[in-house]
């Protein structure tokens, strides 16, 4: 219908009755066509990204250094209390240790009082024996 309009006559004759239309660009010409590789940013730099790092192991070291410097204090005080509670604890030992000494000898004397020439308290061998070093909660003590 829109040919009968434009050209007086339905269909077409031939090809060369067309009119020549020329392709050709707009004016001012086509805009820029981007083939270079533009990717958005997707985070933080490397540079960024180490200089968090180094900060956080920073502060972690700085804490590590604070909770040893504690722990150390805390170690040496136990230490001087040690040091300072040692010779009373020495001193019980010591009576606990005679005390017991005492009780075997009463026993053995109990015991060996029907043997001709037995001596109470004297070594039956002939090796240098010295008495436990008990601790009472069985830790060291220094």
């Amino acid at each position: 219908m829109t040919e009968v309009l434009k050209r007086g006559f339905p269909g077409m004759k031939s090809v060369k009755d067309m009119p020549i239309v020329q392709d050709a660009p707009p004016p001012g010409g086509f805009p820029a066509i981007r083939i270079e590789r533009r990717l958005p940013s997707t985070g933080p730099t490397g540079v960024a990204i180490f200089a968090g790092l180094a900060a956080i192991m920073g502060y972690g070291f700085y804490k590590l250094h604070e909770q040893r410097q504690e722990k150390r204090f805390e170690a040496d005080e136990i230490l001087t209390v040690r040091k300072i509670v040692h010779p009373v604890l020495q001193a019980e030992w010591d009576l606990r240790y005679l005390e017991h000494l005492k009780k075997e000898r009463e026993e053995e004397a109990k015991v060996m009082k029907n043997v001709p020439g037995w001596k109470v308290g004297e070594s039956t061998t002939r090796h240098r024996w010295l008495p436990p070093l008990e601790s009472w909660d069985k830790r060291p003590l220094i």
